[in-house]
């Protein structure tokens, strides 16, 4: 006998509005999350890439009881492999024949043929674009099918090639993606090792030829364009990424630190102060102010009152523009002689690496809402190099923006949303098209503030 259907379907239809009440309610809080509480500045990619750390990094491979410079090469690894995502490490032992001229290095014994762009930001296709890319040759093996050249110089030391490709030119780049990594990479050998140097900028390998010779004891080979064909015992290719303008301990050959990348910056560059002061140097009564100027975009508009009122807050004042053709000995010892260093946020904040100990870094940070960019930068590298940070963060009013934009502008009022367009839409509308005025009451308050975080002499 069936069952009368009049009870039944009460209790369906309630179900089923139980299962759509639900999905509207998920929807409905999905939607307020999404919108309301979600963080409201979301990490840009560049960030997360920026400060991203090799965790995949194994320093044991290198053998450092053994003569300085020996690596102990794992069977198990393949001859190339990722260090992280922004470095690959080659490595190799055996006949090895560097042909620069034609990209290639011939290698017995070796597996399978390899490919390999020197540069630490394997990320970044933009900047790898302009990376020159090297093949690893087999030869000499039963299925080999390649024929080396013979060799005209023959070395007794491993080589390291790396490569100043890329964004190598921009001051931040050239140590967070070259001279960091190279330091962490090439430390242990002693300076007995010969660094090939792929896209040999005369002017970028003379710059940095005595931060150079603190890690090799041979001329840098101009390996692209050198028609010689170079013999070694063993290559290492590419330099190994921790993070921007840092090291990890843990990771790093011998345990170094960026603190001993800053003495080998001391020792290369001749620098006299290890330590700043309250004081300033010796034979000064106040600590030393230095700006660095900028001519393009984020420019300080009332730069001469700055260093007025920052006179007569009794700071030594020195206004200064690094560029490319800075004599970079003689900038490395005007940063060094510094107590305060001061600028709106770009490469030039990156001399200071040579500031001495406990000396203040101040950096400007645009109107925008940059925070995120500035602290990858220079705030968290300013740690590890035992440096003093403080941010000095442009208000609307201080900014060129509010001459450019009514004041309910989409770029004034949301700059977060901005930021979710991406990295170009964020370069184009804050760090491209902004000058600042500081506020010099605020500013010569910020000084204050920085000359108590200066040591007592």
């Amino acid at each position: 006998m069936k069952q009368p259907r009049g009870r039944q379907e009460p209790r369906r239809m309630g179900n089923a509005a139980m299962v759509v009440t639900m999905l509207v309610s998920l929807c409905v809080l999905t939607y307020i999350k999404a919108r309301y509480c979600s963080n409201p500045f979301p990490k840009p990619a560049e960030e997360l890439e920026v400060a991203e750390v090799d965790e995949d990094y194994d320093s044991t491979r290198y053998k450092l009881e053994g003569p300085i410079g020996d690596e102990d090469f794992d069977p198990s690894r393949p001859t190339c492999y990722n260090t992280s995502k922004r470095s690959e490490r080659c490595a190799a032992v055996g006949d090895i024949r560097v042909d620069g001229n034609h990209s290639k290095i011939y290698i017995s014994p070796l597996d399978r043929e390899w490919r390999t762009k020197p540069y630490a930001r394997r990320h970044d296709p933009v900047a790898m674009d302009d990376v020159r890319e090297y093949t690893l040759v087999p030869f000499g093996g039963a299925n080999d099918t390649a024929v080396p050249p013979l060799c005209t110089v023959n070395h007794s030391v491993p080589a390291f090639l790396f490569s100043n490709g890329g964004f190598a030119g921009n001051l931040y780049h050239d140590y967070t993606d070259v001279l960091v990594p190279l330091f962490t990479s090439t430390h242990h050998f002693g300076g007995e090792v010969r660094f090939l140097l792929s896209g040999m900028k005369d002017w970028w390998n003379d710059k940095f030829t005595p931060l150079f010779r603190q890690l090799s004891r041979y001329e840098v080979i101009d390996v692209d364009n050198d028609r010689k064909v170079h013999c070694f015992p063993r290559i290492v290719i590419g330099a190994t990424f921790h993070r921007a303008m840092g090291i990890d301990p843990s990771r790093s050959p011998g345990g170094v630190t960026v603190a001993d990348f800053k003495r080998l910056l001391r020792r290369a560059f001749r620098l006299e102060r290890a330590v700043a002061s309250r004081s300033g140097a010796p034979r000064r009564d106040r600590p030393r102010l230095l700006i660095i100027s900028r001519k393009s975009s984020r420019r300080f508009l009332n730069e001469r009152a700055m260093a007025h009122a920052a006179a007569l807050a009794r700071f030594d004042v020195r206004i200064a523009e690094p560029d490319n053709h800075t004599d970079m000995p003689n900038f490395a010892r005007l940063v060094n002689s510094a107590d305060v260093m001061m600028g709106v946020h770009g490469a030039g904040l990156t001399n200071m690496v040579f500031l001495p100990s406990r000396a203040v870094l101040i950096q400007v940070v645009p109107f925008g809402g940059l925070e995120w960019l500035t602290r990858v930068t220079f705030k968290d590298p300013a740690r590890d190099m035992d440096v003093n940070y403080m941010e000095y963060n442009v208000s609307l009013e201080e900014s060129s923006l509010r001459d450019l934009y009514p004041e309910d502008h989409f770029y004034l009022k949301h700059p977060y949303d901005v930021h979710k367009k991406g990295w170009d839409a964020i370069k184009t509308v804050y760090l491209d098209k902004q000058n600042v005025r500081l506020n010099l009451t605020r500013f010569t308050k910020t000084l204050e503030q920085a000359r108590h975080l200066l040591p007592e002499p």
